[in-house]
């Protein structure tokens, strides 16, 4: 079974955004490090999975930058785009991008399903509510938390609707140059 790897930018305080969406706090600078550890992650993966939401300004934005081969992002962008995707949406009906499907069926059968299609592995970028869903139900096998060193006191957290513990295991952290540290764990699996 292929697993599913969550990338995720997140506040030293829990939030992977502000109130409203807001993303200020963020630290954008991509150094080497923080190209490497992306790239290596998505490498691992031929398939990603988005939520509606975030799906709307990720998938544009990436295609985007493919219109510019002078971008310094067009190789990762194209990466991006290239890669099929699955949005999980109760409200589309039809896919608006190229090289996407969706997923509007049960989303633990959903991402199942995803799971045993024969392939390397599954990168998923979601907003909070996506995300949460996912982490409770047990489907994340391992986390990259990109944890931001910024505390913004409220905002979208995701692992506020767990109903029972979930154990994790502690890989490794990685402190990059811009001041945030990856945390990977993966989750322990009875």
């Amino acid at each position: 079974m292929r697993k599913l790897k969550l990338q995720v930018q997140i506040s030293v305080d829990g939030f992977i955004a502000g109130p409203n969406g807001e993303m200020d706090w963020i630290t954008w600078e991509a150094g080497d490090d923080f190209i490497n550890y992306v790239t290596e992650l998505t490498d691992s993966s031929d398939s990603m999975l988005l939520g509606r939401k975030l799906a709307e300004g990720f998938i544009p934005y990436w295609t985007d930058i493919t219109s510019n081969p002078e971008d310094p992002q067009y190789s990762f962008a194209k990466k991006m785009v290239d890669t099929p995707k699955v949005v999980f949406s109760k409200t589309l009906d039809k896919s608006e991008w190229a090289n996407t499907e969706l997923a509007k069926g049960d989303l633990v059968t959903e991402v199942n399903r995803i799971k045993n299609q024969p392939g390397k592995d599954i990168i998923m970028y979601g907003g909070a509510n996506f995300a949460s869903s996912v982490i409770q139900a047990g489907l994340i096998d391992e986390y990259h938390l990109f944890v931001n060193p910024a505390a913004i006191g409220k905002g979208m957290p995701i692992f506020n609707t767990l109903e029972d513990k979930q154990k994790l295991s502690f890989v490794k952290a990685t402190p990059l140059s811009s001041g945030i540290v990856v945390l990977y764990y993966k989750l322990q699996k009875d």
